[in-house]
């Protein structure tokens, strides 16, 4: 028995068919609330007690978060699990689209759609879906959440950087500290280009230390970066003063949005530290990977024995490349094939780019692979490395063994 399962905000439409294909009920729509998945629950045993299958079937579409309560209710309830043998399978809604093509004639709506599902899981080849347990679960709710705040992040600095260049547009190239510190931020806030070429020297170089804890100068003379300060300022484009103050106003607001968000990430990164202490993981061991980075890979893989092997482990990541051969050709060039988890893709990487820094065997690997290539040498030699890198993972969470270097 096989039954599809479209999955909206609101509501789950439902229909089965047997291993010909011939309808077991038809559509069927329910609110998708916990009332509303249990009628679903009672029609599919109710329905499966009159066909008696061997074994019962369930797909649904991954859209968002919405599959989630739904399927662990499914998975868990004993009228299903205790009376018959029970599947589940989370469908890609691109791989349940591409399928539907095969067939010219059917409409766009739920109830169709629904059935698409229940015959893409007949037609098999659709691997076993896993829900991540609690633990895991819940550390997954946190790294991804801290995966947005670093996007939110990104995102306000690029447009911080155009507004610093409308208002101050020699700053980033001249100036003798980081735009995001606390100093410049401050100083691009409260000054105009006027008022910074016109302060005295004294009174600015006070204002800086104020703004930075009096932190700012090391070994470099405060009056040295004032002065240059003052130079890139005389230098800049002038604007007039209602857009200059538009444009501060503007920028003000961003570096507001960039405080709130990292003082986000400073708590959640706390958090995350207590989540993964719950964890037996050995992971952390390794030479440049920290409790972000860690935490970040072992939530998205959660129980490692569900892979059998580590090509398993690369797949899932989307760490492949495609294929292009027609004939007696084969291309040299191709590229990731990206359809695996894109949040575990990411944490590889970045993994991979702390590696090359941190750990002397990646970086020696990373550096042969770089030089092997005129083109795209960064990018292939971090991909190799983060490749490399799943060896290492595979091995470490499923032995349990703490990380050792090779002599």
């Amino acid at each position: 028995m096989f039954v599809g399962i479209d999955v909206a905000k609101d509501s789950l439409v439902a229909c089965a068919m047997d291993d010909q294909g011939e309808d077991v009920f038809p559509s069927y729509s329910v609110e998708n609330n916990r009332p509303g998945c249990l009628k679903l629950i009672n029609l599919i045993a109710d329905n499966a007690n009159l066909l008696k299958p061997d074994i019962i079937k369930v797909g649904m579409e991954a859209t968002n978060v919405f599959w989630e309560h739904c399927y662990r209710l499914i998975k868990n309830h004993e009228k299903l699990n205790s009376n018959f043998k029970l599947q589940l399978y989370t469908v890609n809604p691109k791989v349940v689209s591409n399928f539907k093509k095969a067939y010219t004639d059917l409409p766009k709506n739920d109830n169709v759609d629904a059935w698409v599902i229940a015959d893409r899981i007949r037609f098999g080849r659709v691997e076993n879906s896993s829900s991540p347990e609690a633990l895991y679960r819940a550390l997954r709710q946190i790294t991804r959440h801290k995966f947005k705040l670093a996007q939110h992040i990104k995102a306000e600095k690029a447009r911080a950087l155009n507004l610093v260049f409308l208002k101050f547009s020699d700053f980033t190239q001249k100036s003798p500290f980081g735009t995001f510190t606390k100093a410049s931020m401050a100083l691009l806030e409260n000054y105009t280009l006027r008022e910074i070429v016109n302060t005295d020297i004294h009174e600015l170089a006070e204002f800086l230390h104020q703004n930075s804890n009096n932190r700012l100068g090391g070994s470099t003379p405060i009056e040295k970066i004032t002065t240059a300060l003052k130079k890139a300022a005389r230098n800049s484009y002038r604007l007039k003063p209602e857009i200059d103050q538009a444009i501060t106003q503007t920028l003000s607001m961003t570096f507001d949005n960039i405080r709130f968000y990292q003082s986000q990430n400073k708590r959640l990164k706390k958090v995350l530290k207590r989540q993964l202490k719950a964890i037996p993981q050995t992971l952390i061991t390794v030479d440049g990977i920290g409790p972000v980075l860690t935490a970040g890979i072992i939530s998205e893989i959660g129980d490692i024995n569900r892979f059998d092997k580590e090509t398993n482990l690369t797949s899932y990541a989307g760490l492949t490349w495609s294929q292009y051969q027609s004939g007696s050709f084969t291309a040299e060039e191709t590229h990731l094939t990206k359809k695996g988890n894109k949040y575990l893709r990411y944490y590889l990487v970045e993994a991979a780019n702390s590696l090359r820094v941190h750990n002397d065997r990646y970086k020696s690997y990373y550096y042969k692979k770089y030089n092997e290539v005129p083109k795209h040498k960064h990018k292939r030699a971090l991909v190799l490395t983060a490749r490399k890198f799943v060896r290492l993972v595979f091995a470490l969470l499923s032995k349990g063994e703490i990380y050792q270097p090779r002599r």
